[in-house]
């Protein structure tokens, strides 16, 4: 009887030792500080004080995927937020979309998306933005390039609660 528990426990631990060594999930803390000087094509009548804040969060899983939870926050836009999106393009280029995130949108919505490892290696070069597209600016009212850092491993609660979006930063770009 004890030669059976032995085995079993022995195969437990075995399975434990396979599971800690197994390699973790990247885990890639998002944000972009979406403005309107940054759409391009430059929108027009967009109102003084237009901002918006996307935050995310991006886990890597296995299959080629990794899960993007994200949150959009924004203000005082033309109108009507209509759909927003991610789309492929570095600064002062317009590009595809490469993930819908809603529409139409309102300012807290939340969201979660299935994004391939490609696609997040575009978000971790930079090479992507964040628009809020309106009635008045079909093509984009305010944009963002999409930053990433990484954060650790496993990792996949939604990114916490921002208060409304503050003025943007300066930009290092002309």
């Amino acid at each position: 009887m004890l030669k059976p528990l032995v085995l079993l426990a022995g195969a437990a631990l075995a399975v434990a030792g396979l599971a800690l060594a197994a390699p973790q999930k990247d885990t890639f803390a998002l944000t972009a500080n979406l403005r309107a000087r940054s759409e391009v094509p430059k929108p027009s009548r967009v109102p003084s004080g237009a901002v918006g804040l996307f935050t995310g969060r991006a886990v890597e899983l296995e299959s080629d995927r990794a899960r993007l939870t994200w949150r959009l926050t924004f203000r005082k836009l033309s109108g009507r937020a209509i759909a927003a999106h991610v789309h492929i393009g570095r600064p002062g280029k317009a590009g595809n979309v490469i993930v819908p995130l809603c529409g139409p949108c309102r300012s807290g919505q939340r969201g979660r998306a299935t994004i391939t490892h490609a696609q997040l290696r575009a978000i971790r070069r930079g090479a992507t933005y964040v628009n809020v597209h309106t009635v008045r600016n079909a093509a984009g009212e305010v944009r963002g390039q999409l930053k990433a850092s990484r954060t650790g491993s496993g990792d996949d609660s939604p990114p916490p609660p921002s208060p409304s979006p503050e003025p943007p930063p300066p930009t290092p770009y002309p």
